[in-house]
């Protein structure tokens, strides 16, 4: 099975064998953290031979099933046959998205920041939605999410850091990285004037413990503070909240989720690796500027996405220019198919 040079049968099944003769041999455990890696790998492998494999027999039963309607004028399986078109251009769609994640850490759960821009009131408010946008998206992927950091505002959020576990969560989510534009009527002017909003989107991988980052002491700095927010009595009585500025870099990380300052700040340190491993993974390949987008003017002409409600409603992508009118939908978690024409373009070498 070939299908327009992303998937090669014959290329996945050379890899299988491949980890299978890893995974078999008996010094392969003396180290437990590669092992694991290597059985991991092999777990996803198989499943996305498997996928395939199961879709390709699927279509060809429903190939002999239509061919036996036509032949029959059977009109009353019509529905049957556009449901079960449907279904399998849906299942086909979620196996070709799979295939442009080919990046080191694509399979890697995410950390991802939303921070407020350019709008004021306005904008915490757009944070607020993109996050529900997120967690809804989440959720129908089957991800689990966890809230690290989260500092409020007047109207909504600030920032928040959330964590999304699950495999390809970043492959996914790195799509969303950049500035994310809303036009509206304000629900905060009396007037009913059009307001203009915008908030950064940044995405990370969650690496784990065998990538080395050098963090110098010297170079960050550790400040704790009391949490803001949902938690009880506990937040106005201890600085458990922990923050971490990395001076060379400006990269500031902070989480404050767990009542425990020690866990804290092993979560921001983690959170602060993976940053500074985009950071300098980006820089390598000259192509920093991708990684400054958090620090770019989040406000007119840096952004990879506007999401109009009024005069007109429309979702636009500015880097693959594909668009939708079902607003409510997207903002509903529907962002699979502005992933999925991105992650084409970022294949092909086009962004």
């Amino acid at each position: 099975m070939k299908h327009g040079g992303i998937f090669e049968n014959s290329s996945l099944e050379e890899k299988i064998r491949d980890l299978e003769e890893k995974s078999a041999d008996p010094e392969l455990w003396n180290d437990r953290s590669q092992a694991e890696k290597i059985l991991s790998e092999l777990k996803r492998e198989k499943k996305r031979y498997t996928s395939w494999k199961s879709l390709h027999k699927d279509f060809q039963d429903f190939y002999e099933i239509y061919n036996l309607a036509l032949e029959e004028d059977e009109r009353e399986l019509e529905d049957e046959i556009e449901k079960s078109i449907t279904l399998l251009e849906e299942r086909f769609t979620s196996l070709e998205i799979l295939e442009l994640l080919s990046g080191k850490h694509d399979a890697s759960s995410c950390f991802l920041t939303i921070h407020s821009g350019a709008g004021g009131t306005e904008a915490c408010d757009w944070v607020s939605m993109l996050l529900r946008m997120y967690m809804r998206w989440a959720e129908k992927h089957g991800f689990k999410t966890e809230i690290l950091s989260l500092l409020e505002a007047e109207g909504g959020i600030k920032s928040v850091t959330l964590q999304v576990n699950g495999e390809y969560a970043y492959g996914f989510l790195k799509a969303e990285t950049g500035i994310h534009r809303l036009v509206r009527i304000s629900p905060f002017d009396s007037s009913r004037r059009r307001h203009t909003s915008f908030a950064s989107v940044f995405s990370s991988p969650v690496i784990d413990d065998t990538i080395e980052v050098d963090i110098k002491p010297e170079d960050i700095r550790i400040d704790t503070y009391r949490a803001t927010g949902a938690g009880g009595q506990h937040v106005n009585k201890t600085d458990s909240a922990v923050r971490i500025t990395h001076f060379p870099t400006g990269i500031v990380v902070q989480c404050q989720n767990e009542r425990s300052q020690y866990k804290n700040k092993a979560t921001a340190m983690k959170i602060l690796r993976s940053r500074l491993y985009e950071f300098y993974k980006e820089e390598r390949e000259k192509e920093k500027e991708k990684i400054e987008k958090e620090k770019k003017d989040i406000s007119w002409g840096n952004q990879i996405r506007s999401y109009v409600f009024h005069p007109y409603t429309m979702v636009k992508d500015h880097r693959t220019n594909y668009e939708t009118g079902n607003i409510q939908a997207v903002m509903d978690g529907e962002i699979d198919i502005f992933i999925k024409e991105y992650l084409k373009l970022a294949w092909a070498g086009k962004v």
